[in-house]
C-alpha cells in the first residue's frame, strides 16, 4: 500500500481523472455510480465509481509539482494506466473568455522543477498521449464547446505573473498556465502511462480580468467535468 493514497489496487480504476481542488473532486464523485471514497489519507481524497458502465477513480492531486508527482506515482503503482487532469488556467489569448476551454498538447516549465529531479540533466519528454488530446478535441468538437489546443507552462509560483512575464510566455507559443501539467507528462512519458489534460480558463492574463473562484466557475464546470469523463472512458487500456 502506498505512503500517502491508502488503497489496494482493487480500490483504483485503469482510467483516473485527477483535479487539484478537493471539492471539485467530490463534485465529479456525484456523477459516479456507486461511487465509493477509497482514500482520504493527507487530504489526497480520491473516489471510485462507474460512469456510463466503465469503473474510473477520480484524485486530488494538490497543488504543484511535487504532490501530482506523488499522486500520478502512487497511482500508477495501484494500476492507473490513464490520467487525465482536469483544472483550471489562466489563458494567455486576448480572445479566451471564462469557462472556454484548453486541451494541452505539450508542457514545459521552470529548469530544476520536481520532474527534472528523475532525469537530472535531460529533460524527460512533456508531451501528452497523442490518443488522449485527439479524444479530448473530437468530444469537444461533438459537444460544440469552445476550446484551444497548445501547450501550456507549468508555474511553481501561483503569484509570480506579471506583464513581462506573461508577454514573454505568449511570444514563446505557450497558450495557458498552470501548476502540474508539466510533471503528469514526464512522469507519463516515463513510467509508461497515457496521460492529457483539460483545463477551463478561469482568468485571462491578458485582459488582467477577475481570476474566478470555484464558485463562480460552478456553471462551467459540470459542462466541463462530463466532456472530461466521456473522453476518460474512451481511452484504451
Amino acid at each position: 500500500m502506498p505512503l500517502h493514497i491508502k488503497a489496494k489496487s482493487e480500490d483504483i480504476a485503469e482510467r483516473v481523472l485527477l483535479a487539484g481542488d478537493p471539492d471539485r473532486v467530490k463534485m465529479i464523485s456525484e456523477m459516479l455510480e456507486d461511487a465509493k471514497l477509497v482514500n482520504e489519507n493527507r487530504g489526497y481524497i480520491t473516489y471510485s465509481g462507474n460512469y456510463s458502465g466503465e469503473k474510473v477513480t477520480v484524485a486530488c492531486h494538490g497543488i504543484g509539482g511535487p504532490s501530482i508527482a506523488i499522486v500520478a506515482e502512487e497511482l500508477f503503482s495501484l494500476g492507473a494506466k490513464v490520467m487525465i487532469r482536469f483544472g483550471t488556467v489562466g489563458g494567455l489569448d486576448a480572445d479566451m473568455n471564462y469557462g472556454d476551454l484548453i486541451i494541452a498538447t505539450g508542457a514545459f516549465g521552470p529548469v530544476g522543477s520536481t520532474i527534472w529531479q528523475y532525469s537530472k540533466d535531460i529533460p524527460l519528454p512533456a508531451a501528452p498521449s497523442f490518443e488522449v488530446v485527439e479524444i479530448l478535441s473530437l468530444e469537444a468538437k461533438k459537444k460544440s464547446l469552445k476550446h484551444y489546443l497548445g501547450p501550456v507552462y507549468s508555474d511553481d509560483a501561483f503569484y509570480a505573473e506579471n506583464e513581462e512575464y506573461v508577454n514573454k510566455l505568449r511570444a514563446l507559443g505557450y497558450i495557458g498556465v498552470e501548476m502540474e501539467a508539466y510533471t503528469l507528462f514526464g512522469l507519463a512519458n516515463l513510467r509508461r502511462f497515457k496521460a492529457g489534460a483539460l483545463f477551463m480558463v478561469s482568468n485571462n492574463l491578458v485582459k488582467k480580468n477577475k481570476l474566478l473562484d470555484a464558485s463562480e466557475l460552478k456553471p462551467y464546470l459540470e459542462r466541463a467535468a462530463r466532456l472530461a469523463l466521456e473522453s476518460l472512458i474512451k481511452v484504451q487500456v
